[in-house]
């Protein structure tokens, strides 16, 4: 196996050498510390005193003023400069390159803001710990005490004075100029992809924001934020798939939950006026660019309005946070314009089907009607001789106009068929107050001016059970409770529900529900 002079194997090779050899190579010199009392997983402290961007960003600025106040005195301004070498300061961080110079030697080390230069010279070390220094390899994780200076040629770096091995890494970086690429390794290790990929962590930083930012929005407006259960004693009649567990204690099974909905629901009645939830869902169902088996999903609910106070609600909030993490209410998808600050197009589901389909729902005078016209134009309705002209108008939207809607829109009424939570038009009641929000044609939201007529929901959620059982399907329960809580009142009320992971692709333009989960949903590689 190639290696250079200090013991480091060579990068370039990396990739082609048996992991199990470079393994064993660093666990001898590991092995070799431990016999000289130096064991690196025995320190537990290092007092870090400074990060590598704000040392950066903090030399740059005392470097100006130096230099404006020297006002071309060289020796004057040589002075200032080896004033700051009397600041010591102390930093922690992996060693992500190396480059040997004899007895001065330059690394990179990289702390979770940035990447500095640091420069360690036998001389200032003493020759002992610089030759000790020699045997460590790219990955280990050190602690550096020195002086920032600027090099010759212009590079702010880290004089050492001391360094010290924090913890000894076992196995090889990837390959430094080419990084981890593999698509499927960078989600299975993270830890990795985060190490050799800096740009991937400020994804995570982003989302962290967003979710601060929207904390800061709905409080704002006098929303709290309450936590409700994961693990539910039913099995609600809905069309997701939840996953089952088992309570040891009560022996019962028990079902992950598909939605905070009902729970934050009960509170409105129970007297909160504005309530939301950041909560963790778990549906048993499919994976691809835009779902993963659990996700984060953020629901509003807001006593005393309706879903139009619903969508400017949520229009104002988009604005607000692309402002906020963006700089600006246009922000780029995937190479796309999308204009957050525009007002957003609204459009009922008989509209957008009328507009991209050429249909109109209203020239279906009966069921068989709307099948007739289904067939005509090759569009497949999952409930075939049982559709009703709500299930195809829906069929219609699905097929037709779903994938037209890149710009932020509104399509708002939807057939009752396919909202069960939500209120009847009183105008229409085949139609329901019911809205979902989408941007590059993709689903980002779902609201409702909720339904709070207990009769009326009673009778839905029979109707779900008994789809369900009529298609051989006996899982999945009236939720009696629900209903309870609703016979005792609940106001007039508006509530959204957002994925915030396709949220945070919108605003990290991320083309993969993966690139902004930190631990996606892998299948295990075979052992």
């Amino acid at each position: 196996m190639s290696e250079n002079q200090n013991n480091i194997p060579v990068e370039e090779e990396v990739q082609e050498q048996d992991i199990n050899i470079l393994k064993k190579i660093r666990i001898e010199k590991l092995d070799e510390l431990k016999a000289n009392n130096a064991n690196p997983y025995e320190i537990t402290k290092f007092d870090v005193t400074a990060k590598n961007a704000d040392l950066k960003a903090q030399y740059e600025i005392d470097e100006k003023r130096i230099t404006e106040e020297a006002n071309g005195d060289e020796e004057k301004l040589n002075a200032g400069l080896d004033a700051l070498k009397t600041n010591i300061i102390r930093i922690g961080g992996r060693i992500m390159s190396w480059r040997d110079m004899g007895k001065a030697n330059f690394i990179d080390v990289r702390d979770n803001t940035d990447r500095i230069q640091v420069y360690i010279r036998s001389n200032d070390i003493g020759a002992d710990a610089f030759k000790e220094f020699k045997k460590w390899d790219i990955g280990d994780i050190v602690g550096v005490e020195g002086f920032v200076f600027r090099t010759r040629k212009g590079e702010i770096s880290i004089h050492a004075h001391k360094i010290v091995l924090l913890s000894k890494s076992l196995l090889p970086l990837p390959e430094k100029w080419h990084g981890l690429k593999d698509q499927d390794m960078r989600y299975r290790q993270r830890y990795i992809d985060l190490i050799v990929n800096p740009n991937v962590k400020e994804t995570f930083v982003k989302r962290s924001l967003i979710l601060k930012e929207i904390r800061n929005y709905l409080d704002g407006l006098g929303y709290i934020e309450v936590e409700t259960p994961v693990l539910l004693p039913i099995q609600i009649a809905a069309a997701a798939r939840p996953f089952v567990t088992h309570h040891n204690t009560l022996d019962m099974d028990m079902f992950m939950r598909i939605e905070t909905e009902l729970n934050l629901k009960k509170l409105i009645v129970g007297g909160f006026d504005r309530v939301y939830e950041v909560g963790r869902i778990f549906r048993n169902e499919g994976m691809d660019t835009s779902h993963n088996p659990e996700f984060t999903t953020i629901e509003m609910y807001q006593a005393y309005t309706d879903y139009i106070g619903m969508m400017d609600l949520i229009e104002n909030m988009y604005r607000t946070l692309a402002f906020k993490i963006c700089g600006s209410d246009t922000i780029s998808y995937q190479g796309v314009d999308i204009e957050l600050g525009k007002p957003w197009q609204r459009l009922t589901m008989i509209e957008s089907v009328k507009k991209y389909a050429g249909v109109d729902y209203n020239d279906w005078a009966t069921d068989e009607d709307a099948r007739a016209c289904a067939k005509a134009h090759n569009v497949e309705v999952e409930e075939g001789k049982n559709a009703t002209k709500g299930h195809v108008l829906i069929a219609f939207f699905d097929a037709f106009v779903e994938d037209k809607l890149i710009q932020p829109t509104i399509i708002y009424d939807y057939p009752v068929e396919n909202s069960p939570l939500a209120k009847r038009k009183p105008s229409d009641p085949a139609f329901t107050e019911r809205f979902e929000y989408f941007i590059y044609c993709r689903e980002m939201g779902n609201a409702f001016s909720e339904l709070n007529d207990p009769i009326d929901q009673k009778e839905r959620f029979v109707k779900q059970v008994e789809a369900r059982r009529a298609l051989g399907d006996t899982t999945g329960e009236v939720d009696e409770d629900f209903v309870t809580a609703l016979e005792y009142g609940m106001p007039p009320t508006g509530g959204l529900g957002l994925g915030l992971d396709r949220l945070v692709m919108l605003l990290t333009d991320s083309p993969s529900i993966r690139d902004v989960l930190l631990f996606p949903t892998m299948k295990p590689l075979q052992q």
